[in-house]
């Protein structure tokens, strides 16, 4: 492999994480390019452009680099907006690969909206396309409580038929694979590969350091990191710290709460109403002096928030696999977990870390008082963490990811090539297009 188009649409690789957009792909993305260029490998990852005065090219790392692609107004917008604009940006996509002449030899695309593209693209390069989800609608959907937020039908279809069309599919964990394959993907297209930890960032340090880096008290407290969401469950971990707080001691009335992520518009303004709502939840709990938002966070700021955490607890009710997981790990920090998804295979119960049934807030509890109350516990499930991490190297997940593009190797998709009509359909597959986003962009 010498050239690799990477397709990202909707969250640049160089982001601030904590965003209701960004999160644990940025990262996948960004590291996983990183280290292929450190192989050797030339690549470009393409992104729609957030903001006119922004670098179209932005050095990523060695032989790597991120694309701006001007697509819709150049401005964060909500994803189910950026639909109807995905022919423009496969447009720019096209485009800058025929003006800078470079000859892609495969195409990784990231997320349904990528995924839409990639199909064109491959179509028009006739080279393979292997996709990875991250997350699946149809999964994100069965999860969420009542009707919050549900995922349009657009992109329940448009996953549907990437499943079908793909050329190979990256699941991080076993359980996604069998997900896939319950929604008609082949399973011989399917690799395991899960994510991974930058080792280098992430270790353990001293937790008395990192409290006087952040300015903290001796004050004991958990901690959240990731994405302000319904389906993160941070609701759950709350009522769970409201539970514990009616007792006496480190396990209860002194314990705090840092919830690391979310994000503000230009007047500074919390944009997500799930933060709102915590916050409201917060109040009506009384817990104003034990649960702080601390909003989106520096990723190399985080390996002192994990140090400082007597825990952290991930209570999603739906995980593709949950890096930050390995992030806390890797620092020594002990994990709890709910029992969803990819959490079950990166956070192995009793073991690395502790696992909860989804939406327990009362077995949270149960993990936390364990957790804080037992400091062999604690020692005996970072011990186990740190030998398990290891297996997660971006390095070594790389070799993994090359060696499965290397099953696609000099396939060439249409005799035609470069010369081929833009989305000409592949023979066998003229009855798997992609919804257009002219007919479909109404009903978002």
């Amino acid at each position: 492999m010498k050239s690799l188009a990477v397709l990202s649409v909707h969250s640049c690789p160089l982001a601030a994480l904590g965003g209701k957009e960004t999160g644990g792909m940025n990262v996948y993305v960004r590291e996983l390019s990183r280290q292929f260029g450190r192989l050797g490998v030339e690549v470009d990852v393409f992104t729609r452009s957030q903001n006119p005065h922004i670098c179209p090219v932005v050095p990523l790392g060695r032989n790597a680099r991120v694309i701006h692609i001007k697509a819709g107004p150049e401005e964060p917008i909500a994803k189910q907006d950026i639909f109807p604009h995905l022919p423009e940006f496969t447009s720019g996509v096209i485009r800058f690969g025929e003006e800078n002449r470079r000859n892609y030899e495969l195409v990784h695309a990231h997320y349904w909206l990528s995924g839409w593209v990639g199909k064109a693209l491959r179509d028009r390069w006739s080279i393979p396309l292997v996709h990875m989800f991250h997350t699946l609608g149809i999964l994100k959907n069965s999860a969420l409580p009542g009707n919050r937020e549900k995922e349009p039908r657009v992109r329940l279809e448009a996953e549907r038929q990437i499943l079908e069309f793909a050329d190979g599919l990256v699941a991080p964990n076993p359980w996604e694979r069998e997900q896939m394959i319950r929604h008609r993907a082949r399973p011989e297209k399917i690799e395991v590969i899960p994510c991974g930890v930058d080792l280098s960032l992430f270790k353990p340090s001293s937790p008395a350091r990192a409290r006087k880096v952040l300015g903290l008290s001796a004050r004991d407290f958990i901690l959240y990191v990731g994405r302000i969401d319904a389906i993160k469950g941070i609701d759950v971990l709350i009522r769970a710290v409201h539970s514990l707080s009616r007792r006496k001691g480190k396990q209860g009335s002194e314990l705090g709460l840092i919830i690391i992520g979310g994000e503000k518009d230009g007047d500074g303004q919390e944009k997500s109403r799930e933060m709102q709502r915590l916050r409201q939840m917060v109040a009506r709990m009384g817990l104003q002096e034990r649960v702080a938002f601390w909003g989106a966070q520096r990723q190399d700021w985080l390996p002192y928030f994990y140090a400082a955490a007597r825990a952290l607890v991930l209570p999603s009710r739906y995980e593709s696999f949950g890096m930050v997981a390995l992030e806390a790990m890797a620092c020594g920090t002990p994990v709890i977990a709910s029992r969803v998804g990819g959490l079950q295979y990166t956070v192995e119960d009793e073991e690395s870390g502790l696992l909860f049934p989804e939406g327990d807030w009362r077995k949270l509890a149960e993990c936390l008082r364990e957790i804080l109350g037992s400091r062999s516990l604690r020692q005996r499930l970072v011990e186990s963490a740190l030998e398990r991490v290891k297996e997660f190297s971006w390095p070594r997940v790389a070799e993994k990811v090359l060696d499965f593009y290397g099953r696609f190797e000099g396939r060439v998709r249409n005799p035609g090539g470069q010369g081929e009509a833009w989305g000409r359909p592949i023979p066998g597959e003229e009855k798997k297009k992609l919804p257009s986003p002219a007919l479909v962009a109404p009903a978002l």
